[in-house]
């Protein structure tokens, strides 16, 4: 079994059966077909294979990236024209994919930096309240609930294939702390680096761009 393989069972059999606090939603695009034809578009073009990855974990899926095709850190757009996967979603750009292609593209482009990076996150759903994003820290209640479900699909994404001496971390501030907690009790990686979250970047220090791609870069340079 491939590594493409491996990671489109772990999306098609993701599901939460914790209960969540009142009004929190969750974003499960994978029981889309749609979405599972991009992903095995997508994982079969840059993982059809059998080789290790290293892991950069993001937060959770939001509603216009891997919301909407499956793939995080993976808009429409940036799925058609940077990963060369023509799609019928509506190309709305978005700000943290935008991001994650200017880094990929500084280290080689996608079909180098998918050979030896897989993109996963902390929590592999999403969630929403009253109609926007909300992430797996946004409450306490929330948090705990879904500490079980955390820990066992961090597991499972290492299962994919991760080595897992080292794991980047999309977030410096509450992603990492949390990452950091549950690491301290069932270590699952030999260290954890922390780099900037990309809408953090884009949207507070846009100005700082080039600069903070530059550092970023560096840190995962192979």
């Amino acid at each position: 079994m491939t590594f493409a393989d491996r990671t489109i069972k772990f999306y098609e059999s993701l599901q939460i059966e914790a209960k969540l606090p009142k009004g929190v939603e969750v974003l499960n695009p994978y029981h889309d077909k749609d979405v599972i034809e991009s992903c095995k578009k997508f994982y079969n073009k840059y993982y059809n294979d059998s080789a290790g990855r290293r892991i950069i974990l993001g937060i959770n899926p939001g509603r216009f990236g891997a919301g909407i095709t499956g793939i995080p850190f993976t808009d429409p757009l940036r799925l058609e024209n940077n990963c060369g996967i023509p799609n019928d979603y509506s190309k709305r750009p978005e700000l943290s994919s935008e991001f994650i292609y200017m880094l990929i593209d500084q280290l080689g482009g996608p079909e180098h930096f998918y050979k030896h990076y897989f993109i996963g996150a902390v929590s592999p759903l999403g969630f929403v309240k009253n109609g926007k994003n909300y992430n797996y820290y946004d409450s306490v209640e929330l948090k705990r609930a879904l500490k079980p479900f955390i820990i066992h699909n961090l597991i499972e994404q290492i299962g994919l294939g991760i080595n897992s001496k080292k794991c980047y971390c999309l977030g410096q501030g509450k992603n990492f702390e949390y990452i950091q907690e549950i690491n301290q009790q069932i270590g699952l990686f030999d260290q954890i680096v922390p780099i900037p979250h990309p809408r953090w970047v884009m949207q507070y220090k846009r100005k700082d761009l080039k600069r903070i791609l530059q550092q970023t870069s560096s840190l995962l340079t192979l």
